[in-house]
């Protein structure tokens, strides 16, 4: 026969006071079992929040590859290319050690939108080097497997070196 868990009577005062012990608690009692115990309203609401931590990680490496493949596209600025390009390196590998199935089929799904929020800032940042924001494509202009490829760097419109380092 299954058993009912209850959740506690009243919000349990140490997960908004010391977070941290409130989540090695919660993990003490799932190991030995005393779920009757658990403090279930914030417990679940944690580990919702654990699937869009990973997706908002994800996402937040992804844009940072793409605002620097479009810095290595368009900018005709040769000195700081080996810091975007270390930069786009070191985020394909974090960006890698974190990707499952799930994660990849959202990255595709929100890459548009990532794209869309970063052609203003990177419009911005690309200013100095005398771009014109129209200079970046209105859509994105790299796929996920090209953006995911540790090997593959755009092309530079200005003809600079070919971008491995």
């Amino acid at each position: 026969m299954a058993k009912v868990l209850a959740p506690p009577s009243a919000p349990s005062p140490l997960y908004e006071e010391d977070f941290p012990l409130w989540a090695e608690r919660q993990a003490e009692l799932l190991r030995a079992g005393q779920f009757d115990e658990l403090d279930l309203d914030n417990l679940i609401e944690e580990v919702e929040d654990l699937s869009r931590r990973e997706r908002d990680m994800v996402e937040s490496h992804v844009e940072t590859i793409v605002e620097h493949l479009v810095k290595l596209t368009l900018s005709p600025a040769a000195r700081p290319r080996r810091g975007w390009l270390v930069t786009v390196d070191k985020q394909r590998a974090k960006l890698a050690r974190k990707l499952t199935t799930t994660l990849r089929t959202h990255l595709e799904t929100e890459l548009p939108a990532l794209y869309a929020g970063l052609r203003r800032p990177v419009a911005r940042q690309l200013e100095k080097d005398g771009l014109q924001p129209n200079a970046l494509a209105p859509v994105c202009p790299y796929t996920l497997d090209q953006i995911l490829d540790p090997d593959w760097y755009p092309d530079n419109v200005h003809g600079l070196s070919a971008a491995k380092p």
